[in-house]
């Protein structure tokens, strides 16, 4: 089961500013403690987290799912299974 990676990169820099890991075993329960801010990005982007979870335990899938940019912030959100 992959983890869920959520990297906040602020200013166009290549070093994330903050990033969440979530193990896979335990997203389904830690999938309420995602950052607010996160969540109201991904809620914005039409992303289903449950459709997550079911991702996140297929060993096939690994990557980069969603990349957000909000450009009034200066900000990047980027969420992956790794």
């Amino acid at each position: 089961m992959a983890d869920l990676k959520i990297r906040v990169l602020k200013g166009g820099e290549e070093t994330p500013a903050t990033t969440v890991t979530i193990p896979g075993n335990v997203l389904k329960i830690a999938s309420n403690l995602i950052p607010h801010r996160a969540m109201a990005a991904l809620r914005e982007q039409g992303f289903d987290l449950d459709e997550l979870v079911r991702l996140s335990q297929n060993p096939e899938a690994t990557g980069t799912l969603l990349e957000i940019d909000n450009h009034e912030k200066g900000e990047r959100i980027i969420l992956a299974l790794e």
